[in-house]
């Protein structure tokens, strides 16, 4: 794998100086890829403003230019098989498009004006505005019980911090927001010093050169300086509960951590979360133990960064790149009749999980796995590209051979060093969406036990692991648990 230009300077994100930085991976290829980078996101949001970096982004990615309006745009890109997406997360965000070597000259001069010569019309403000309302209040609140419980987990670990907002904002601050207020954003944020070109494929090489010409017309500016406090810890188990009439309980239940990518820890806690439930794939000890022993559920998952829209992925996105995340652990959905059991299970595994560790067979197991899945995560030219970029935030070597090479470092030995040191399993945040939450909570509340039934038999240590689960004390406190409408969330 080709270096990416500039990663060879070995410089980290907050020593590099004043000027737009270059992640080029050149090829034969007759794709173009192109990921243009930003270091702002929606932790720069003003307070009343939660949404101005989200909608600044939609409004230059799915709005027109001084001379073209939207449609006119679609309309240029659809004989040459491509668009413009946009990407908006805390700390990035990324304008992504691919397009064929014979129409780069044509795109190009789209996807330049886009970016840099915005229409700012107050029509495609007002269209853009209400798609994001309609996303928090319908697609997201609405319909995605999975996403939903997630995204409140974030908000309820990092509330009070700039990480404790939806990256799509809230609905109150959506609605007081003007186009002179995305202006101002933009002015602010897109600069020289906060840009990163992304490009990969077979572009000649003074394309490159005219592309940095283009984008020295944007304001020189500041490094980002983006100083973060820490979440506020954890004492005991705090619950929030979001009443939704839904036909099943989804959990969420999480702790900040002081591990990134880059950090010495990372690749032993990334093995400890793939052996406890990698994403969608059924290997994990949470999947075996509550999905494929007892039937209780679909997903049991763990991650220990930001995956977002894991509802229609396996894989996740690249530059979603943070200074700081959590470890999350996702069960659903589950039956009503079954919540109060499956909650205890999984603080069950958590805590033998924190306490007992890997043993040798799993540990090389997943280290196996995790050297050959780490091969799907870049398979295409365009996830190469963002992950080349991540690598240079983080000021580490490409993903790819940095996982791999310590994966082949990485003994039990420090992996289990690693789970006592960063995870626990008695001060944690747990988001439940649910129905007739008032129930859930005084059962809760009153740890009556739980007892499991099955409709085929099962084996005695099952039986017997099981009675010991359904008494599994949960210590909470009245003050700790909140029921909130789902109506209220986001708003």
């Amino acid at each position: 794998m080709k270096t990416p230009l500039l990663l060879t300077l070995g410089l980290a994100a907050s020593t590099l100086c004043a000027q737009m930085r270059v992640v080029a991976l050149p090829s034969k290829s007759p794709l173009v890829t192109f990921r243009i980078v930003f270091m702002t996101g929606a932790a720069s949001d003003a307070a009343g403003q939660e949404g101005a970096a989200s909608l600044t982004a939609a409004l230059l990615a799915e709005g027109g230019t001084r001379e073209l309006t939207y449609k006119q745009i679609v309309d240029a890109m659809f004989p040459m098989a491509t668009s413009v997406s946009q990407q908006v997360d805390k700390e990035m965000t990324t304008f992504s498009a691919t397009t064929h070597l014979d129409n780069l000259e044509a795109f190009y001069q789209l996807f330049r004006a886009m970016l840099l010569e915005p229409g700012w019309r107050p029509d495609d403000f007002e269209r853009l505005r209400d798609d994001a309302i309609n996303f928090l209040r319908v697609s997201l609140r609405g319909n995605n019980d999975e996403e939903l419980g997630k995204e409140v987990l974030y908000n309820e670990i990092c509330a009070g911090h700039p990480y404790g907002h939806h990256n799509a904002g809230v609905v109150s601050a959506l609605r007081k927001l003007t186009v002179a207020d995305l202006q101002q954003f933009y002015r602010t944020h897109y600069t020289q010093a906060g840009l990163v070109i992304g490009i990969a494929g077979g572009y000649p090489e003074e394309f490159l050169a005219r592309m940095k010409r283009d984008f020295e017309k944007l304001p020189k500016g500041r490094p980002a300086s983006l100083k973060l406090p820490a979440p506020k810890p954890v004492q005991g188990i705090r619950i929030t509960m979001i009443e939704k009439d839904t036909r099943s309980v989804a959990y969420s239940l999480g702790f900040p951590i002081e591990v990134k990518r880059g950090d010495p820890d990372y690749p032993a806690l990334l093995l400890a979360q793939s052996y406890l439930g990698q994403h969608r794939l059924s290997g994990g000890r949470l999947y075996e133990r509550l999905r494929q022993v007892r039937g209780l559920n679909y997903g049991d998952y763990a991650y220990i960064e930001y995956f977002p829209r894991g509802m229609f992925q396996f894989e996740p996105d690249p530059n979603l790149a943070r200074q700081q995340q959590i470890f999350q652990v996702w069960i659903r959905p589950v039956e009503p009749a079954t919540a109060h059991f499956a909650l205890r299970l999984t603080l069950f595994e958590l805590s033998k999980f924190v306490n007992e560790g890997l043993s040798q067979e799993a540990f090389e197991r997943t280290r196996m796995f995790l050297t050959k899945y780490v091969n799907l995560l870049t398979k295409t030219k365009r996830a190469e590209l963002g992950y080349a970029i991540d690598s240079r935030y983080y000021g580490m070597p490409d993903y790819n051979s940095y996982i791999k090479n310590s994966l082949a470092k990485l003994t039990l030995a420090d992996v289990n060093r690693a789970i006592r040191k960063h995870f626990q399993a008695g001060n944690l945040d747990l988001v439940i969406v649910a129905k007739n939450c008032e129930d859930l909570k005084k059962r809760l509340l009153s740890n009556q036990p739980s007892p499991m039934t099955y409709n085929s038999p099962k084996p005695k240590e099952v039986l017997d692991e099981d009675k010991l689960i359904e008494t599994w004390r949960i210590s909470l406190k009245p003050e700790a648990i909140k029921i909130v409408p789902v109506e209220k969330v986001f708003e």
